[in-house]
């Protein structure tokens, strides 16, 4: 008997023929191929309810646009699959890039018959301000994103604690694009005051004050940390503001 001969014979016999399939292509992916480090080398056909939109994406879609996306992949099939990474918390697939894509399955009941409910998807694994990056690079390559959005993304990687340098540099801006970004979301105005500026805290910088004083049985504060830290940033900001 064959390789071929023999993975079509489990194939037959395998009761979930996607899962299977899945399977396989990770294994070869992860034993065999030499383009291992190409996230576009393992395409994986996944539940659409298992996967969940992010929460920052700037980029919009017409009406038009939409039904246009929706008549290519009506005609073409799904040429380019949906990027996601692995939320262990929520068990889901958070999208990176390709909401439209996924959107189209949702929305359009021909589409999701031709596929089963299942759209194809790649997993990168990156942490929250390195989705983002890829998020604006994705759309910025594309010529596709919305200055107001993108401004709200960039002042989340600043409150996380990345710096000017490293913002322009994964997102591929100037430093007067990342300037006027600060203006669109009152970035900048937080510092035009001494006392902000000496107020103000990365997400970062509380949260390794906060374990330091639980290290220290400094309990009480690390409890008012933690509570600062579940706060929207804006309102975080105004806290710190009132300390000074």
């Amino acid at each position: 008997m064959t390789l071929k001969d023999q993975i079509r014979d489990e194939f037959d016999a395998a009761d979930d023929k996607i899962a299977y399939l899945n399977d396989l292509r990770e294994w070869m992916h992860g034993e065999l191929s030499p383009q291992q480090g190409e996230p576009v080398d393992f395409v994986r056909w996944v539940p659409v309810d298992q996967i969940r939109a992010n929460d920052y994406n700037p980029n919009r879609v017409a009406e038009n646009e939409m039904k246009l996306l929706h008549t290519s992949i009506s005609h073409d099939g799904y040429t380019q699959p949906v990027v996601v990474i692995w939320d262990e918390e929520t068990e889901t697939y958070v999208i990176v890039d390709g909401f439209h894509r996924y959107l189209v399955l949702k929305n359009y009941k021909d589409i999701d018959g031709r596929t089963g409910g299942l759209l194809p998807v790649v997993v990168i694994e990156k942490d929250v301000n390195d989705r983002m990056a890829s998020t604006v690079r994705h759309n910025r390559a594309r010529g596709k994103h919305n200055v107001t959005g993108m401004g709200s993304m960039v002042f989340e990687m600043l409150n996380n604690g990345w710096g000017d340098a490293e913002v322009c540099a994964e997102l591929g801006l100037e430093a007067d694009e990342l300037v006027r970004l600060k203006h669109v979301t009152g970035f900048s105005k937080l510092f035009e005051d001494v006392k902000y500026r000496r107020a103000w805290e990365t997400r970062k910088q509380i949260t390794l004050r906060k374990e330091y004083r639980d290290n220290e049985n400094g309990e009480a504060q690390g409890q008012q940390d933690q509570a600062i830290l579940e706060q929207p940033s804006e309102k975080r900001v105004r806290h710190r503001s009132r300390k000074v």
